[in-house]
């Protein structure tokens, strides 16, 4: 193309284009590129139609990079150049529209060429920063694309890590029941501790005001164990054939709770020879002469244990408390026919009324142990009393609860500190005590029928053994059995 002088008013439109502006059809044909005129201006300079311009707004494709600045031998030609990059972005247009004069980074998603879809060949360059360029284009592509091949259905929202789709709602409302059937087990269970503790309260309170309390216990010190004495009083009332005017503790048993070790339930003989001021009695008429707190006194000496605890029921409160209870089980293994007890029997185990219990405890001259059998069968009715009232067909029965509870109440006479919570305690240790993990049995013995003018027949104890025997028991030492003369005899 010949040059024009600067004073020509004529020019070709194409000729005053930029190359990279110039269409691509020549391009593409490998038509060499027309190569621009050249202006001269007024002061005999010559320059480039684009060199106005500063390179931040000349077309990307056309700004030079620092390897193909002048003075580098290794540069193409900028035409050639700029005509490479036009190949490449104007394939199918020859004059472009505002949209695709925007670069691709400010174009809407959908209109951005794909890398995997465009067909168009891209020429390598050696350009490095056009290679860089390339490369970024490139990599938003592929990331576009991964964009798009997610599912249309797809949320856009990212769901917090708490939340649930409403396919979970299952999910949520089964807790909630779960949570619901609890506050109601909660509830009811909180409702049957408030009913037993009112109930617990309602018969403490009703058992400590109807206890009959007596000044029954010594000034004695007290020892590491618990102590209580449990009495039969047999206030000759006409209950059995043999009652006289008075009255008389035919029954004495000394029930031991050490801190540690087995409880033990100890029979002391209804006629074991004691002496109070010179005098010689046995000790079931002490009660009736000297009164209630020298018989402890008497039972502290035999034993060497402070009693704690005094509770006596009387035989006539033991009928009423049995028939209560409908009968208790006992067993004896012989044939009986008393008239002085009244005990009628046929050898093996029955339930058995107020009536006849009371004959079985207290019948001692047809039994070949005399007294000390009498001692052994006193036992078995405590025993059975004990197992029968804290059965559940008896805790379970409230009607069955008041009639013990007042038949035991009018009959029995307590000491001072004894409250219902001694009592549960006396319970549970005699229990512990006839159990074969407990201690049962009598006191040693020299003579078991040592006579004294004006007294009779008596049990003369041997005080050495005996005190040995309460001492091992109270500190809990002793081996669970049976114990005492009887036992060795046996």
């Amino acid at each position: 193309m010949s040059a024009r002088s600067t004073g020509s008013d004529s020019f070709d439109a194409n000729d005053a284009l930029p190359p990279s502006f110039a269409p691509s059809s020549g391009a593409a044909s490998g038509t060499p590129s027309r190569t621009p005129s050249v202006p001269t201006s007024s002061a005999g300079h010559t320059h480039r139609a684009s060199a106005g311009a500063p390179p931040s707004f000349t077309p990307a494709n056309a700004r030079r990079s620092p390897s193909n600045a002048p003075g580098n031998s290794s540069s193409t030609s900028c035409a050639a150049h700029g005509s490479a990059a036009h190949t490449e972005a104007h394939s199918s247009a020859a004059a472009p529209s505002p949209r695709d004069a925007m670069p691709q980074s400010f174009q809407p998603g959908s209109n951005r060429p794909s890398r995997r879809s465009t067909s168009v060949n891209r020429v390598p360059s050696n350009d490095a920063s056009q290679g860089t360029r390339n490369d970024h284009s490139s990599a938003r592509s592929h990331d576009h694309s991964r964009r798009q091949a997610a599912p249309s259905g797809a949320s856009s929202t990212p769901r917090s890590p708490g939340s649930s789709s409403p396919s979970d709602s299952s999910s949520v409302t089964r807790p909630r029941r779960r949570h619901s059937v609890r506050r109601i087990v909660a509830s009811i269970i909180v409702v049957l501790l408030a009913a037993v503790a009112l109930l617990t309260f309602g018969t403490y309170s009703w058992v400590d005001h109807n206890l009959n309390r007596q000044p029954w216990t010594s000034d004695m010190d007290k020892g590491s164990a618990t102590t209580w004495l449990i009495l039969g009083s047999d206030e000759r009332d006409g209950t059995t054939p043999d009652s006289n005017e008075g009255s008389r503790t035919d029954t004495m048993l000394v029930l031991i709770k050490p801190k540690s070790g087995p409880s033990a339930l100890i029979s002391i003989p209804r006629d074991t020879l004691v002496s109070i001021d010179g005098s010689y009695m046995k000790i079931n008429a002490v009660y009736d002469v000297y009164g209630r707190q020298q018989l402890v006194h008497e039972v502290e000496d035999i034993t060497g244990l402070r009693v704690d605890h005094v509770a006596m029921l009387s035989f006539g409160g033991l009928v009423k408390v049995i028939d209560a209870l409908g009968g208790v089980e006992l067993c004896y293994d012989q044939d009986v026919n008393d008239e002085k007890s009244g005990m009628n029997w046929v050898a093996g185990c029955h339930l058995t009324d107020g009536i006849n219990a009371l004959a079985f405890s207290r019948m001692r001259y047809s039994d070949p142990n005399s007294d000390f059998g009498r001692a052994d069968r006193q036992r078995q009715v405590i025993n059975a009393i004990t197992k029968k009232a804290a059965s559940t067909s008896t805790l379970l029965n409230p009607a069955k609860v008041k009639k013990v509870g007042d038949a035991a109440l009018d009959s029995v006479t307590v000491d001072e500190d004894t409250s219902p919570f001694t009592l549960l305690q006396m319970l549970l240790a005699f229990k512990s005590a006839s159990s074969p993990q407990g201690i049962s049995g009598t006191p040693y013995w020299t003579d078991p029928g040592y006579y004294v003018d004006g007294v009779g027949s008596s049990v003369l104890l041997d005080n050495a053994r005996n005190r040995e025997l309460f001492k091992q028991l109270g500190d809990g030492t002793h081996a669970a059995g049976k114990v005492g003369t009887l036992a060795e005899q046996q």
